[in-house]
């Protein structure tokens, strides 16, 4: 990028100012801290210049928008043509309440669903099984069959609206039922749109809600993923998450190189089964965080993306440009909320929001302001989409592309996060893979040591979290939050009963039968899960199939 004869002259000129005016400065008055890092304590420098950057080839390095390596985006237009999907994260108490919030935020602009079940359907369970109780409906909506899903998408239209689900282990069973009310409103497979999570890897890593062991995991997982390509083709099968390893305590680079080891494995296995990449491959997508030091996410983005498009043609042979393409959703940072001053919170998701759209998402979801307290208010939720709306609309950072390529410090810190991205999948390959990393504990340990140094930092009052160690404040107690009525749970339960009593029981048992008969084999079991939900199999029921088959998956505890 820069002559030598131009960096000399550089690197004689930061001397002169550093040992000059830089040094005189200090004499009087001195920094405010010893050492400045960013929140994944990353240490940054006073200043950045061309040195640090002059191994920066642009064509090798940075390219073009829609052109490998896609570091500057994965279209060519990127939000000139249009904004990423504005797609709130909602759900809460029954199918009924939900979709009134649904229809209300389309109503304000939303342009995309995305479903927040409750913890039970999450992990399997009806909302009548004992280990439900307490949990129907408090942070998520209940959904334990197919006339529940009909509720929930009641008057909208699945053609024309794309929706995302934050589903892992029973990720199958909620697609199935999604796929047969799209038929039951005469939209087709290839016209239905959307994502779902699908990701158990990062559960057993650091959330907790997998059910089977990790090999039949990923067998579930990898019949998802083919079915969708054969018979869904506008549907991401798969949404490799980073968000959840960044909320339990990840660098910024930990939660990209952790992610993209993720996608590695899953990839991996498409191919095990027989898939070419490019048949599969496009429609991978990944879910990422974004937190506060904005310079810090906008390199993180664009290191994933340098890396991932990388790893596809170089690891994996992939030759269509979109295999190659890393398209994300980012949620803003929930871990970064506060219960004290919570209107602070309003700024925080901002800054995340606009980092998101300085990074090149292509769908974000903002948290709302309260949050930390409550599932958030109708006035809480309106403010987190009006911030997507104002940053697309009004803050410039969507007229032009990558508006920060060129920065010196961004420029640097993309190729320090990249490189320690490549430094942990080198890591990792050497253990044997993800899996066998994570059944040694490796990245979970890496997580649980970055989450105890920014722990220490805070109560070391070492680093300013507003409103907790600075600036603090006597408040009243909060008032006017949600909370879900726990007659959810009974009302539930009630109707299960009735729900099961009414079905036709010979075509249930032979549906769920038959199910447990292939799930022994090795044919791709979602046809089955289709015909099951069909027949008004429960999700716990179908879930009960698999942990006869396969049985429940107990980690190791490491020290």
């Amino acid at each position: 990028m820069f002559e030598e004869k131009v960096l000399q002259k550089i690197q004689a000129g930061k001397e002169k100012w550093d040992q000059g005016l830089v040094a005189k400065t200090l004499s009087k008055s001195p920094e405010a801290r010893p050492v400045f890092t960013t929140i994944s304590g990353t240490p940054v420098e006073r200043l950045y210049t061309p040195l640090d950057v002059k191994g920066l080839d642009y064509d090798r390095d940075l390219g073009y928008p829609g052109l490998y390596p896609f570091t500057r985006g994965v279209q060519p237009t990127m939000y000139r043509g249009r904004f990423w999907t504005m797609r709130q994260y909602a759900g809460f108490g029954d199918a009924k309440g939900t979709n009134e919030r649904y229809r209300y935020l389309l109503k304000q602009g939303q342009t995309g669903l995305s479903v927040a079940f409750q913890l039970p359907t999450q992990a399997g369970y009806d909302s009548d099984h004992p280990l439900s109780m307490g949990e129907v409906g408090k942070v998520g909506v209940a959904i334990d069959h197919i006339d529940d899903m009909k509720i929930l998408f009641n008057q909208i239209p699945l053609d024309k609206v794309t929706t995302s689900m934050t589903m892992n282990a029973p990720a199958g069973v909620l697609l199935s039922m999604y796929l047969a009310i799209a038929e039951e409103q005469g939209v087709p497979w290839d016209k239905v749109g959307g994502t779902v999570q699908n990701d158990v890897l990062k559960e057993i890593i650091c959330r907790g809600q997998y059910i089977y062991p990790p090999k039949q995991t990923m067998r579930l997982t990898v019949d998802l993923i083919e079915f969708c390509q054969k018979y869904v083709p506008r549907w991401n099968s798969i949404s490799i998450s980073g968000y959840h390893i960044r909320e339990a305590g990840s660098t910024a680079a930990q939660e990209m190189a952790f992610t993209l080891a993720d996608g590695i494995a899953y990839t991996q296995a498409c191919i095990d089964r027989g898939m070419p990449v490019d048949s599969f491959a496009p429609r991978l997508s990944f879910f990422f965080n974004a937190f506060t030091n904005v310079l810090e996410e906008v390199a993180k983005f664009r290191a994933g993306r340098r890396y991932w498009a990388k790893v596809m043609r170089d690891r994996f042979n992939a030759k269509d440009p979109r295999s190659m393409m890393l398209r994300y959703h980012v949620q803003t940072g929930g871990v970064t909320l506060t219960a004290q001053q919570p209107l602070n919170n309003i700024v925080r998701v901002s800054l995340q929001a606009y980092a998101t759209a300085l990074g090149g998402a292509q769908s974000l979801h903002t948290n709302s302001y309260d949050e930390a307290l409550c599932l958030p208010t109708q006035q809480a939720v309106t403010v987190a989409l009006r911030t997507q709306q104002i940053v697309a609309e009004e803050s410039g950072a969507t007229d032009t592309i990558d508006p920060l390529a060129g920065c010196y410090y961004v420029e640097n810190m993309t190729d320090s996060i990249e490189a320690e991205i490549d430094d942990y999948i080198k890591k990792i390959d050497a253990m044997g893979g993800t899996l066998a990393a994570i059944e040694q504990g490796f990245i979970q340990k890496e997580i649980q040591n970055s989450a105890y140094r920014f722990q220490k930092e805070i109560e070391a009052n070492d680093r300013v979290y507003v409103g907790i160690n600075k600036y603090t404040m006597k408040e009243p107690p909060p008032t006017g939050l949600v909370k879900v009525d726990m007659s959810v749970g009974e009302v539930k339960t009630a109707e299960l009963k009735k729900y099961r009593a009414e079905r036709d029981q010979a075509k249930w048992k032979a549906a769920l039968d038959k199910l447990s008969q292939v799930s022994r084999t090795d044919e791709n079991v979602m046809p089955y899960v289709v015909e099951a939900v069909k027949a008004k199999a429960t999700v716990g029921e179908i879930c009960n199939v698999w942990r006869e088959v396969y049985g429940e998956y107990r980690p190791k505890e490491f020290v």
